[in-house]
């Protein structure tokens, strides 16, 4: 299994193995109910995983620390030089949001921004009171949120307006779950967010106190009937799928390993999450399923 060979450890039993695994935050909880049905299958494995977002998990997979790091961002080609390989495992998407009671929500759902209007915001910092947006009256500031720590969100969200995360000016937060509150408790906040801390699994609605800000991908002041897909978590995913809401901001996530794995077992993790029982866990948990061109693509990079 390459270096990856380190981490990748026999417990004390002889029958019993474990699996580190770390990164991004967007791909953990998929991981943790993954990792629970292939124990169910292999008892004998056990996981050890955690959230630190996609710099981190790459980090410690190339250095050896885990055997599998989790990644919500495109591989860089130095990160590929150094050993990187990739496979693909879902898709989601990155979204903006803004607290439900600020003053102008109404206006916000019903004319949506640009994405030249989140460049001024998030980047040249131009717009930082809400009403210096067309046809918002509220003059109120405008509290922006970004991510303090490398992460995967960060990135995709910057890739979608055209720079890196280092050009992201605003309030820095650690991880997603951070972010997510930094939204809900701030009225006149907007940010950006991973899918599984937007909306709820329960009733798969937006979690209190968030809205999701569409965007006007046509640029004509007004979120019209096709651009409007966010009011629950599977008219988004389905949006991600056909194409409506195009990448960036929408991703692919993957797990990233320090050269081919080849261990049986890790081979045989990654059969299943690929598998068709793997991917039918996707749609439940809030992600995109890989189409069947893509799955057939990441087999054969094991094969």
């Amino acid at each position: 299994m390459g270096s990856c060979a380190g981490s990748f450890k026999k417990d004390r039993t002889e029958t019993t193995e474990t699996i580190a695994i770390s990164g991004a935050f967007a791909l953990y909880p998929m991981v943790v109910q993954w990792s629970e049905d292939f124990r169910k299958i292999h008892p004998e494995v056990r996981f050890n995983i955690s959230a630190g977002g996609a710099g981190k998990g790459i980090a410690d997979v190339l250095s050896g620390m885990v055997d599998i790091g989790l990644v919500s961002r495109d591989i860089h080609p130095e990160e590929f030089e150094k050993g990187g390989y990739l496979i693909n495992v879902a898709n989601d998407a990155v979204v903006a949001t803004f607290n439900s009671n600020n003053p102008a929500v109404d206006n916000i759902l019903r004319r949506g921004l640009t994405k030249r209007e989140f460049v001024k915001i998030f980047v040249e910092g131009d717009v930082h009171r809400w009403s210096q947006l067309p046809g918002i009256s509220a003059d109120y500031d405008m509290h922006v949120y970004v991510r303090s720590d490398a992460a995967g969100a960060a990135e995709t969200w910057a890739k979608f307006l055209d720079c890196s995360q280092e050009d992201l000016s605003g309030i820095g937060v650690f991880g997603d779950p951070g972010q997510a509150q930094a939204i809900m408790r701030d009225p006149l906040s907007i940010g950006f967010s991973n899918l599984n801390y937007v909306y709820s699994l329960k009733d798969r609605l937006p979690q209190p106190n968030v809205q999701i800000i569409p965007v006007d991908w046509n640029e004509n002041g007004k979120i019209d009937p096709e651009e409007f897909f966010y009011q629950h978590l599977d008219s988004l995913n389905n949006a991600i799928g056909d194409g409506r809401y195009p990448s960036p901001p929408a991703r692919t996530l993957g797990f990233l390993f320090h050269g081919r794995p080849e261990n049986k077992t890790l081979l045989a993790f990654i059969e299943y999450i690929l598998s068709p029982e793997g991917q039918a866990r996707l749609p439940e948990n809030g992600y995109v399923k890989l189409s069947e061109e893509t799955v057939a693509a990441e087999l054969k990079k094991i094969q």
